[in-house]
């Protein structure tokens, strides 16, 4: 195995190597720099274009996203929305701060997506949403998910934060619920540096999107309030980054795939590892490169990471199921939720993202490969 680095494999790592800094020059010299600006208008077009969408609403961040698309959908104290436990805190969260009490179900047995049939056992006459979260850039069973909401008159907004380009049912994830949500935080596959995105296809949803995302003032009567709104609004220089960002966006899916497949190369004769298995129901992206330790392993998951930390590899873990989480244990109405509780306890992620090094990902193979030998 290879020396120790000096410096440390970020576990991610902000690309701008297309016209970012022109772009927001730009925005700067035109001094429309706030919630106002041509690029703005031109982001939420051409993310609509991209992703197949008629509408797009950009927002500040993804947690707002999600939190404007209960808004808007009138969901709030008394309603139930349905959505997976092994997520990151956002989803849950933007539930809660809506007023409604979120539902969690657990992960299917062999991949970490919301398991479908725990999801028609949940509903009651109170549920009004379900989120199914396209997690690590995998869709989820949007079929069965569909054809359920369908059957119970239930609203679908899809948290594809990690899923920028997913594919399924023939269609970018975003585009087959009521509303799709979506993160450009720092580590995600597109980067506005803090923002986030709405994608309908209904007219009346988009222009109640956009009411509630500026204050809930009316369009038409400036400084007049139909609604109590939020102040949600993405900037002008946040757009800049966006619409450069979004001209890269096949070139960073290539690039992240293919160093995915590296790694599933790199580690196709590790037995100590439980190879990720691709979501079946569509084509997922990479966002973040999961593995996951078998109980043969003579390292548990935490030992692991910090083995990896001595050898300045920044890896995290998967998150932790919300159920397991002091603010959220009562949200758990079938006890225990086995599957998820199993995945987050054996899985890492390992870095991706599209200027990782070729040196660098062998290296963190070889190490991998050698700390679990």
């Amino acid at each position: 195995m290879n020396q120790k680095r000096s410096g440390l494999i970020p576990i991610s790592n902000v690309e701008f190597l297309g016209n970012e800094r022109d772009y927001v020059n730009q925005a700067v010299e035109s001094t429309w720099v706030s919630s106002t600006g041509s690029f703005l208008d031109k982001f939420e077009k051409d993310y609509a274009d991209e992703m197949q969408s008629t509408y797009a609403v950009s927002v500040n961040n993804g947690t707002s996203a999600l939190l404007l698309a209960l808004k808007a959908l009138n969901i709030g104290p008394g309603d139930e929305v349905i959505a997976p436990t092994f997520t990151f805190a956002a989803t849950v969260n933007a539930i809660i701060y809506a007023g409604a009490t979120p539902v969690l179900i657990d992960s299917m047995k062999n991949h970490w997506n919301i398991d479908t049939t725990g999801i028609e056992k949940a509903i009651t006459p109170a549920t009004r949403a379900i989120i199914p979260v396209h997690l690590y850039g995998h869709p989820c069973d949007m079929k069965e998910i569909l054809r359920i909401a369908d059957s119970h008159g239930l609203y679908v907004i899809e948290d594809a934060a990690e899923a920028h380009g997913a594919e399924v049912l023939g269609r970018k994830v975003g585009t087959l619920g009521t509303i799709g949500c979506f993160s450009f935080y720092a580590n995600k596959i597109i980067t506005t540096g803090e923002g986030g995105m709405c994608l309908t296809q209904d007219e009346g949803i988009n222009d109640r999107l956009r009411i509630l995302r500026d204050h809930g003032m009316n369009k038409n009567r400036r400084y007049w309030h139909d609604d109590v709104g939020f102040n949600f609004r993405m900037t002008n220089l946040n757009a800049a980054l966006g619409v450069a960002q979004l001209e890269q966006l096949g070139a960073f899916l290539r690039r992240r795939k293919f160093l995915s497949n590296i790694y599933d190369q790199g580690f196709v004769d590790q037995t100590h590892i439980n190879h990720p298995k691709e979501s079946p129901y569509g084509k997922p992206v990479h966002w973040l490169y999961c593995l996951f330790l078998k109980e043969s392993s003579p390292v548990d998951r935490d030992e692991l990471l910090m083995k990896l930390k001595e050898y300045k590899i920044d890896a995290r873990p998967t998150f932790y199921p919300m159920h397991t989480m002091p603010p959220f244990k009562k949200l758990a109405r079938s006890g225990r939720l086995d599957n998820s509780e199993r995945i987050s306890r054996s899985g890492i992620n390992l870095p991706l993202y599209p200027s990782l090094k070729d040196d660098d990902q062998q290296y963190i193979v070889e190490v991998v490969n050698s700390i679990l030998s």
